[in-house]
């Protein structure tokens, strides 16, 4: 047989193998869409970036005019009786050195690296899910080979029976089939224990139960076609790469920050207040006061506080230049390591594939054959187990293809929770 008759039956016998997914079942979109909406990790992710984005206005307000008002009441015993005062304090800063500029600036950086980090344990999370699939899927797939194995062995057992009986057999060859019979049995028995435990984790990671999952997942259009164009795409977009290279701004900022606390600042202030005296039964007014001026701070001797944050500041950058660097060649390896991966188990599914349409073919043609007493029972059992073992590397090739697809989407920033949609 050609190999284009060879591949016609593959995509035959793929799609038999696959015929257990009703057409209602679950995509991987939409799993990825729930726990995109859902997971309670992501959630609290968003919540501390969300609390991370509060800290440049919380700077900025260190440039803002500030009012306070200031009460208080007691009893005077040297004449006064009771009094209590009023009091407004009005502050404005009108040169702070550098001081809140620099501040922000590096509260910007944060929350920009922030939000990158958001997006890797976004793209973690969703990884974990697309694993979670793709176990579930072999699972599902693995409890339906063994039982469609069990229904064919019986029928092959009925046939060696019947053969028996006519003397074409022997009660050796009818022993034999019901032994295979039962390792699959036993072999079900495993699949279904393994499939609730990848259940489970389903479960965990998408927060509802699956059904029975859909098998056919095209693959996303943002995979990188060449291995150059997935190490140009981790360079530019891998989130953990993006997030060091922010926080070395923002350590940037921080040198300018710890500069400027050996800068001058200048303040525009000012203060009214009033008191009141309780004395006979009445109220007395003291007489208001109120001032205004501006307060110049130089710091002259600081102790060395100043430059030792200087100093801790610039070593900081350092290293944070250092991780970014560790960050970029790391980028790099995972989009290599993803790449190999990537094409490892494409090519596996192909081979696996038409592995199966041959043992397909295979176990055909030994029934086929046995039927005419040119097969023994050995050849049928061998052939039945051969043909189970492809279906079995078909279904894992395909879970291992999902794996390796998510891994370079992660590896190249391109995983999010539109990716499969």
């Amino acid at each position: 047989m050609n190999k284009r008759v060879l591949n016609k039956r593959a995509a035959w016998m793929v799609t038999a193998l696959l015929l257990a997914s009703p057409a209602s079942a679950e995509t991987l979109g939409e799993a990825i869409a729930a726990a995109y909406e859902s997971n309670p990790q992501l959630a609290a992710a968003r919540a501390r970036q969300e609390a991370l984005a509060e800290t440049p206005e919380q700077e900025r307000a260190l440039a803002r005019p500030t009012l306070s008002i200031d009460g208080d009441g007691g009893y005077d015993r040297q004449g006064y009786g009771k009094a209590a005062s009023l009091t407004a304090n009005v502050a404005l800063p009108i040169w702070t050195g550098g001081r809140v500029s620099s501040a922000v600036r590096a509260a910007n950086g944060d929350v920009a690296a922030g939000e990158e980090g958001l997006r890797d344990t976004e793209a973690a999370i969703l990884q974990g899910v697309v694993s979670a699939y793709a176990a579930l899927l072999y699972n599902q797939q693995a409890v339906e080979v063994a039982r469609v194995g069990i229904e064919r062995l019986n029928t092959q057992v009925a046939e060696t029976r019947a053969r028996y009986d006519l003397g074409q057999a022997t009660r050796t060859d009818v022993a034999q089939l019901e032994a295979q019979r039962s390792t699959i049995d036993a072999n079900l028995a495993d699949a279904e224990g393994a499939l609730a435990t990848a259940a489970a984790t389903y479960r965990a990671a998408v927060g509802r139960d699956a059904g029975t999952l859909t098998a056919e997942v095209p693959p996303p259009a943002a995979l990188p076609t060449s291995r150059d164009e997935a190490r140009q795409a981790a360079e530019t977009a891998n989130p953990m790469l993006l997030q060091q290279r922010l926080s070395v701004e923002a350590s940037r900022a921080r040198i300018e920050r710890a500069r400027a606390e050996g800068a001058p600042s200048l303040d525009l202030g000012g203060a009214y207040g009033r008191g009141e005296r309780l004395s006979g039964g009445s109220l007395h007014d003291f007489a208001g006061a109120g001032k205004v001026g501006m307060t110049l701070r130089v710091p002259l001797l600081t102790g060395g506080l100043v430059s030792s944050r200087i100093r801790q500041a610039e070593a900081n950058n350092r290293a944070e230049r250092f991780l970014a660097d560790a960050a970029e060649r790391d980028a790099l390896r995972s989009a290599d390591t993803a790449w190999a991966m990537l094409n490892a188990a494409r090519s596996r599914l192909r081979a696996n594939i038409e592995g199966l349409a041959a043992a397909d073919l295979a176990l055909k043609g030994v029934r086929a054959e046995y039927s005419f007493g040119l097969r023994s029972t050995v050849d049928i059992l061998v052939a039945d187990q051969g043909f189970r073992a492809a279906e079995l590397a078909v279904a894992m090739a395909r879970s291992d293809l999902l794996v390796a697809q998510a891994a370079m989407l992660r590896a190249t920033g391109r995983l999010d929770g539109t990716t499969y949609r």
